[in-house]
């Protein structure tokens, strides 16, 4: 059987890293690595990392899930905030409008699952966004 895509082994230098001021994000799998069926991203805050230095209330088309992997992340779902600590697991379906942050004095960060992939495509724009 011949298969399109590999297995993938990604080392914590090798992801494309992101900065966008108080938040970063690695992204380790997507586009030809998943032939666009998924993105996986690892997303960290720095302690009180709020508005304005989070992304506002946005959606996108692609499903999200995400597992916080250190500290506290709260996140708004529609019109409703949560607070997720480290082992919790988010799911956003496409289409929900949602935001995160880091309200706490300890680094936070988590995993994000989306699929399809695509939202990768998307980085470099949002970075730009959070230099202005």
């Amino acid at each position: 059987m011949t298969r399109a895509v590999k297995p993938l082994v990604v080392s914590p230098e090798e992801g494309r890293q992101y900065s966008m001021g108080r938040m970063s994000a690695s992204f380790v799998a997507d586009g030809v690595e998943t032939e666009s069926r998924l993105s996986i991203s690892e997303w960290w805050l720095e302690p009180n990392t709020v508005p304005p230095d989070t992304p506002p209330p946005h959606a996108h088309p692609e499903d999200h899930a995400f597992y916080v992997i250190e500290g506290e992340v709260s996140v708004q779902l529609d019109d409703t905030w949560h607070t997720a600590k480290r082992g919790t697991y988010i799911f956003i379906p496409g289409g929900t409008e949602h935001t995160f942050e880091n309200r706490s004095s300890a680094r936070a960060g988590f995993i994000s699952f989306n699929a399809p992939g695509g939202f990768e495509n998307q980085m470099p724009a949002i970075v730009e966004w959070f230099k202005k």
